[in-house]
């Protein structure tokens, strides 16, 4: 059998040599009667004159009761577009099962609990120096793999959903109006089955991905609870294995990561929702390949519900080549480059006379950010979208040159509103955008230096009133109601 639940996803088995045409004992070598991909050995013609070959095959029987309980599951699912009781059961069985290094979950004991909660701890002492945002975590937690998934699963469900509702939707628009109400029963064991073929896949992926992440944030989305600082021992171990670093210096720069991303998260009170809400606006220009959808639809086999996953697996998803959308995934690809390069400098600031080998640490890390995993790719096929900053490098090289130019308060004071940061324009002119911002601070504090001298003379005195302030060179539309360049992030 496959690990994969009913021997979905099996690739086409080659006949060998000769043997073409050549009838097989259904029972012979552990095959399904019902051919490769095919569950329990459904189709036509499997199984000779034997009705129990026929419709279960060589299945072992003693797993016969489980295997009809979770197709009874899959048929029966009346939620929503994703079958999240699925996806969680198959992501705790992809962390059962162990990571491809081979290297097995298992429960955090104390000794690790306290080396990561002394390493945030630490990590946020080391951040105090170098951002004016004071800490963001209320807790400090070491997770397993399987307690990551648990944790992380609300987010992904909020990641995802909105693609798999149109999935949902497609697959009662690609049939003609006239055929839909006959088709009624179809399309509704459709829906089921691709919310359990969804789940089985996020499932898959987000069980994968439990054996790469060293925390709660490493994607640049807060995937756990607000406020908990997270690290997971055994990737930690896993991350610096091979970079003959010590891993008392590997746990305290991921320590300054995690630390890093909860105080932005936590003290930006936008962004969370501005992030998510991206993913989101992306999600609805997303158009679903209904000629794919078509075929399957068209050949849809109840028995063989491996046609949707191979779908699925293909992707079905293309971004509408719009003004609209393009803005949105510039958004959306900007957002996840600011917050990772705010990140990347300010934890570089804090190890560089700390950590010997912190160079060293902060290069694996991009490199890691910038390709992603085999998760992240599965992600990118079932969403659409590559949930990984674009610009890192930029966006780090801009957030050091603003604290050169205005220090501390001053760069963090960006995040005060989504208008006020740099958008995909100033990622190319790093050096551009801070002599904006630093004119347009000098000229501020040159107001407000006037307002207030003006206010400590007699009101009796009478005086000329200033010349308004007129704007930049550039013709800049300081005052306007659409904020500062017209950004809107």
């Amino acid at each position: 059998m496959s690990d994969t639940p009913f021997g979905f996803g099996l690739p086409p088995e080659e006949p060998e040599n000769g043997d073409e045409g050549k009838k097989k004992d259904p029972t012979e070598g552990g095959q399904s009667a019902g051919g490769p991909g095919s569950p329990f050995g459904f189709g036509p013609g499997a199984g000779g004159d034997n009705p129990f070959a026929a419709m279960f095959g060589s299945m072992n029987p003693n797993d016969l009761g489980a295997a009809f309980q979770q197709l009874g599951q899959m048929l029966s699912y009346e939620g929503g577009p994703v079958n999240w009781d699925m996806a969680k059961q198959i992501a705790r069985q992809t962390v059962s099962q162990g990571a491809p290094d081979g290297s097995k979950d298992a429960s955090v004991g104390p000794s690790e609990r306290t080396a990561v909660d002394e390493a945030l701890r630490l990590a946020d002492l080391w951040l105090d120096g170098v951002t004016s945002m004071p800490s963001g975590s209320v807790s400090t937690v070491a997770w397993s793999r399987a307690e990551w998934v648990e944790a992380s699963l609300p987010a992904w469900q909020q990641l995802v959903d909105p693609v798999a509702e149109r999935v949902g939707l497609a697959m009662g628009d690609v049939l003609p109006e006239e055929m839909q109400a006959m088709a009624g029963p179809l399309i509704g064991m459709m829906r089921s089955m691709g919310g359990a073929m969804f789940g089985q896949q996020i499932g898959q992926a987000v069980g994968v991905l439990a054996g790469e992440v060293v925390g709660s944030t490493d994607i640049g989305l807060p995937l756990g609870p607000a406020g908990k600082a997270a690290l997971l021992p055994l990737n930690v171990e896993r991350f610096g294995k091979d970079l003959s670093v010590p891993q008392d210096e590997v746990r305290l720069y991921l320590a300054l990561r995690e630390a890093a991303h909860q105080r932005l998260f936590a003290h930006v009170p936008w962004l969370r929702s501005h992030l998510f809400g991206a993913v989101e606006a992306y999600a609805r220009g997303i158009k679903v390949d209904t000629s794919k959808l078509e075929d399957v639809v068209g050949q849809f086999d109840p028995a063989q519900p491996e046609q949707l996953q191979d779908a699925l697996q293909q992707g079905m998803f293309q971004p509408e080549d719009t003004p609209e959308q393009k803005a949105s995934l510039a958004r959306l690809e900007t957002a996840l480059a600011l917050v990772e390069g705010w990140v990347d400098a300010v934890v570089h600031e804090a190890a560089k006379s700390r950590l010997t080998s912190s160079d060293a640490l902060r290069e694996t890390m991009r490199r890691r950010r910038a390709s992603g995993g085999p998760a992240e790719q599965t992600f990118a096929t079932l969403i659409g979208l590559q949930l990984r900053p674009r610009r890192l490098r930029d966006a780090s090289r801009l957030w050091a040159s603003l604290t050169d130019a205005r220090g501390l308060e001053g760069r963090d004071a960006l995040w005060a509103h989504p208008d006020m940061l740099p958008t995909a324009h100033d990622l190319d002119d790093p050096d551009g955008f801070v002599h904006h911002e630093q004119a347009d601070f000098s000229e501020l504090d040159k107001m407000l230096g006037e307002a207030a001298k003006g206010s400590s003379k007699p009101a009796a005195e009478d005086e000329p009133k200033p010349k308004p302030v007129e704007g930049g060179d550039d013709g800049g539309d300081e005052g306007t109601s659409e904020g500062k360049d017209g950004r809107d992030l």
